[in-house]
């Protein structure tokens, strides 16, 4: 009777903990990272090196989970306050501060090392990233909304990453793959900002650039989406070194970028949470089909 009772308790807590794993992980939006890494070492690259395109994907996976661990339990009783995190692993009690903080550490080591063994400034990058994303983004979201800006440096990180793993080098290539997703992550954020204002405020954050639901917050909006498509097509001018973009290809980025200023635009017209989740998904279309654009533009 007692190994029945054993077996139904583990065949229940097996999967729960794969959950908590992945939620504190947040194992989507590590797919999303990893994804960004893979363009932007495929727009890299003279030749695919599988192996290193495994250790990028990995030591992204890496990256990504030891920030939003880290994250997880800095915020915890914060979280505690939200609807939308009040079920996390930490602020929940499934998962205790001490598991969660091994786990951040040690996927902070094992991230560094895999990124280390594909190149020294990959390493580098991904260090930075979890060091702007744990002790400046984290600590200040409480405090200004700043930290939007601040976090954008992490967030911006994983497209031109892919390209330094690709090439063990850091030139206007890169920096141009990191404009495009640092302008990016002005509308999509703030978008989700807008979304869940309500939550955010029960605890603290100050996540839209007014702190409020306002027409300056939307101008700024509307004003970062121009500049994220601005930055999208400069490629076409043949001023970003080997990075290029054919006509066509930059006509299409063009017209996705407008789908997307259209949408923060009625957001503008109504200010409703509704309009503000459909540029939120908006921006998650245009930074996934954009990429793949620049990817098979390069290999047409």
């Amino acid at each position: 009777m007692k190994t029945a009772i054993n077996t139904a308790v583990k065949t229940r807590t097996l999967p729960l903990a794969i959950a908590d794993f992945k939620q504190i992980t947040k194992a989507g939006l590590a797919f999303s990272v990893v994804f960004s890494s893979i363009a932007g070492y495929l727009l890299g690259a003279d030749q695919i090196d599988l192996t290193v395109l495994l250790l990028l994907s990995v030591g992204g996976y890496f990256m990504v989970g030891a920030s939003n661990a880290f994250n997880q339990v800095i915020e915890k009783d914060l979280d505690a306050l939200m609807k939308r995190t009040r079920k996390r692993p930490v602020p929940s009690g499934r998962m205790s501060v001490p598991t969660a903080l091994t786990i951040a550490s040690v996927f902070t080591v094992l991230g560094v090392v895999t990124l280390y063994v594909v190149n020294p400034k990959t390493a580098m990058f991904g260090a930075i990233s979890i060091f702007m994303y744990v002790c400046m983004y984290t600590p200040l979201k409480t405090r200004t909304p700043l930290a939007v800006f601040l976090g954008a440096f992490p967030g911006a990180i994983p497209f031109m990453l892919g390209w330094v793993a690709a090439t063990n080098d850091f030139g206007i290539e890169p920096g141009t793959l990191f404009m495009i997703q640092f302008f990016w992550q002005f509308p999509h954020f703030w978008a989700i900002g807008w979304m869940l204002d309500d939550d955010y405020k029960r605890a603290g954050f100050k996540m839209l650039p007014t702190d409020k639901k306002d027409t300056a917050t939307i101008i700024q909006i509307i004003m970062y989406t121009f500049w994220m498509i601005l930055a999208s097509v400069f490629p076409v001018t043949g001023l970003t070194g080997t990075l290029t973009l054919s006509v066509p290809a930059a006509v299409i980025v063009f017209i996705l970028g407008l789908g997307m200023l259209l949408f923060a635009f009625k957001l503008y017209n109504n200010r409703s949470n509704r309009s503000a989740r459909q540029l939120m998904l908006a921006s998650v279309s245009y930074i996934t089909l954009m990429q793949i654009v620049y990817v098979v533009d390069k290999f047409l």
